[in-house]
């Protein structure tokens, strides 16, 4: 299975979606979705919330069959996928303010409510934009909020491939994640620099990973 996730910034048209096309993801956890995103090819569930007009905060993107889910938190979205509980998730940043769907008055206390609020559904795959490197330097996030972060990811028994891969700005690492279970098999992890021509096209880059399933578990 190959799953990927890109922030599009609330942006779509045909150079998003040659894009992700050239992905070419069984399942893509995107944040900050256009309410016109489209994509032959692949059902669709935008999570409830609105980030700003004509803006969700989460969606999931599938060639496969899936069925929607309640969202676990107001800036996630959740579906079931051949048995798969897959989320797509924004987590707080450092400007996010103290309006919805946030709760907490720092960065560390909003950002261990939205993970545990995910957690308590256990997904099988969880990522997005979860605004924190996973090491090095800090620079959206908080080092409190990275520590929730962490203790979720390994007590959900998940592995986190894109916590190596480059940032756009140069020395840092990824904020934009992907998780899936320990027991499974990554085959590759990839990033996809979100420019055309000389300009980009939303401020985060995409990243991919190809995965085999152990179902030896189920």
């Amino acid at each position: 299975m190959r799953i990927g996730t890109w922030n599009l910034e609330g942006r779509w048209d045909a150079r998003h979606r040659d894009l992700v096309d050239s992905m070419d993801c069984d399942v893509m956890l995107l944040t900050e979705v256009s309410e016109c995103f489209e994509l032959p090819g692949y059902d669709v569930h935008l999570g409830q919330q609105l980030m700003m007009p004509e803006r969700r905060w989460a969606a999931v993107a599938s060639r496969l069959p899936m069925r929607p889910e309640p969202d676990p938190h107001g800036a996630s979205a959740m579906v079931v996928i051949e048995g798969l509980r897959v989320c797509s998730s924004v987590l707080p940043w450092r400007s996010c303010g103290t309006h919805g769907p946030w709760t907490g008055s720092t960065t560390a206390e909003k950002t261990a409510e939205a993970v545990a609020a995910v957690e308590s559904v256990r997904p099988t795959v969880w990522g997005g934009d979860w605004n924190h490197a996973l090491s090095g330097r800090e620079w959206a996030g908080s080092m409190a909020g990275r520590r929730y972060l962490l203790a979720a990811v390994e007590r959900l028994s998940l592995q986190v491939p894109t916590a190596w891969e480059p940032h756009h700005l140069e020395d840092l690492l990824s904020i934009d994640h992907l998780a899936v279970p320990q027991s499974w098999t990554v085959d590759a992890v990839g990033r996809h620099r979100a420019f055309v021509g000389t300009g980009r096209i939303s401020d985060h880059d995409a990243y991919a990973i190809d995965v085999s399933i152990d179902t030896t578990d189920d």
